[in-house]
């Protein structure tokens, strides 16, 4: 493989962080001959392992990092060879790729990680030296050799010193290897039980995640639930605030109705204050007349005791006196008759002595009449007596009539007594009971519930603005 293929993988990695020990390189000529494909044989330690980018490579002396090579090779992998054990290998550089001058070169073995594993003896490349040539130099050739060989000896006693340090250093990181070999054991071991454990705890953790992914996916379950609830919740919640949006807006028309109303009451108020003030004045002349009222009503109390008094007095003598009374107007009423009868009696004697001076030849027929008529009068003068005597007894039977503007308060009291209501002038029967009488005049009044007060049914109007005032008291 040349060095136009792919690049090898490198690093900066300096001389002092790399194990030259880990890969020998065998067989290496002092020089080689120019113009000719070059082996390179090396051996595969047991303290490393290689890889498919391991790389073998011809470097200059004295280079620093593995990025200085002049061309390389890649390193095969060995087959059916256990791991632990040395194992020889081989490739071939072709003549086209290595170096044309002679300067001093050697193989390093570098793995995939771009670290130097091995190193060989530093080589030349150029033509053998022949024995039977004899070669002429001047002395100043030969004093620039010499000096070359002064320092190719100073320069190989420094390699014999590196190589030493290499080898010491060699043992130091066999020794570190086989310890770090044991660590690495062990470490496996216990990766090995780590792993295990993992695998078991990771076992566990997947069960519970299950476990924990079934109750995640009926929570899911539960929750779409949830939100369906709650999204028909909200439509139903929505149309709710939409209807009661709708009647705040009637409720604020309301209200502003309710305002003007109140405006109007407020209006009405003011009025009603002041009627209010006007009844109150009404009220105080009403409490005075009413006041003026009971003392009236006092006095007529006591008119009252006196004129029943006065009655029963008259009631006791009321029999004796319609006997005399009834015998006075008897006797004038005879002696009214009497009276008319002689006026008539004698208006027809004038009248009959009128006829006869006026007429001396007078028939027997007038006269026949005028003493049939003087024969009447006796009988009509007993009729009338007999009527008007009737006529005396039906007035003292037959009930009074009420009393007249200036006549007696309680009627006449030589008539009979008689039932009479005093708001609608009805007549009752004498027999009447007192329960149906007091109905009747009731059924007339308006009684106050708070103070007993009547008044007639004809002033309503009286009666609720006294109801009134006791509201205001």
């Amino acid at each position: 493989m040349d060095d136009t293929s792919d690049e090898p993988p490198t690093s900066a990695v300096l001389l002092d962080n790399c194990h030259f020990s880990q890969v020998v390189f065998n067989d290496v000529e002092k020089f080689y001959v120019p113009g000719g494909d070059i082996p390179c044989y090396y051996t595969l330690t047991q303290n490393i392992v290689p890889r498919g980018k391991d790389w073998v490579g011809i470097f200059r002396v004295g280079w620093k990092t593995v990025r200085e090579y002049y061309t390389f090779m890649w390193a095969p992998l060995p087959s059916g060879v256990h791991s632990g054990t040395a194992v020889q290998q081989q490739i071939q550089f072709k003549a086209y790729y290595l170096p044309k001058d002679d300067e001093y070169y050697q193989f390093c073995y570098v793995d995939q990680d771009g670290v130097v594993r091995g190193a060989s003896v530093p080589f030349q490349f150029r033509a053998e030296p022949e024995d039977d040539i004899l070669v002429v130099t001047t002395q100043a050739e030969a004093e620039e050799i010499e000096l070359q060989n002064k320092n190719l000896c100073k320069e190989n006693e420094e390699l014999k010193a590196s190589c030493a340090s290499l080898q010491k250093q060699n043992i130091d990181l066999q020794e570190k290897l086989n310890k770090m070999q044991e660590l690495q054991n062990s470490l496996e071991s216990l990766r090995s039980n780590t792993e295990k454990l993992e695998l078991d705890s990771l076992k566990k953790e997947n069960k519970l995640l299950k476990e924990l992914d079934d109750c995640r996916a009926a929570e899911l379950h539960r929750l779409k639930e949830q939100i369906q609830n709650l999204t028909s919740d909200k439509k139903h919640l929505e149309t709710r605030l939409k209807t009661a949006l709708d009647h705040t807006d009637q409720l604020q028309s309301q209200v502003l109705s309710y305002k003007k109303e109140v405006e109007n009451l407020s209006h009405m108020d003011r009025d009603k204050t002041e009627q209010l003030e006007s009844l109150k004045e009404e009220n105080r002349q009403l409490r005075e007349t009413r006041t003026q009222q009971k003392e009236q009503d006092k006095e007529l109390e006591r008119c009252m005791e006196y004129l029943k008094g006065t009655e029963a007095k008259l009631l006791l003598c009321l029999p004796h006196c319609l006997q005399n009374e009834q015998q006075q107007n008897h006797n004038s009423m005879r002696e009214l008759e009497e009276q008319h009868l002689f006026q008539i009696l004698q208006a027809k004697k004038n009248e009959a002595d009128e006829i006869t001076s006026g007429t001396s030849s007078c028939s027997s027929v007038p006269l026949q009449k005028l003493r049939e008529e003087n024969g009447r009068f006796p009988r009509c003068l007993s009729q009338t007596r007999e009527v008007s005597s009737f006529s005396v007894v039906s007035q003292a039977q037959a009930p009074s009539p009420a009393p007249k503007v200036g006549g007696l308060l309680f009627g006449n009291p030589y008539c009979a007594s008689i039932t009479k209501c005093p708001m609608c002038a009805d007549v009752f029967p004498e027999d009447i009971e007192t329960s149906q009488y007091e109905a009747q005049v009731q059924s007339h009044l308006l009684e106050c519930p708070l103070c007993s007060e009547t008044f007639e049914k004809s002033k309503k109007q009286l009666f609720d603005d006294h109801i009134f005032c006791h509201g205001l008291e």
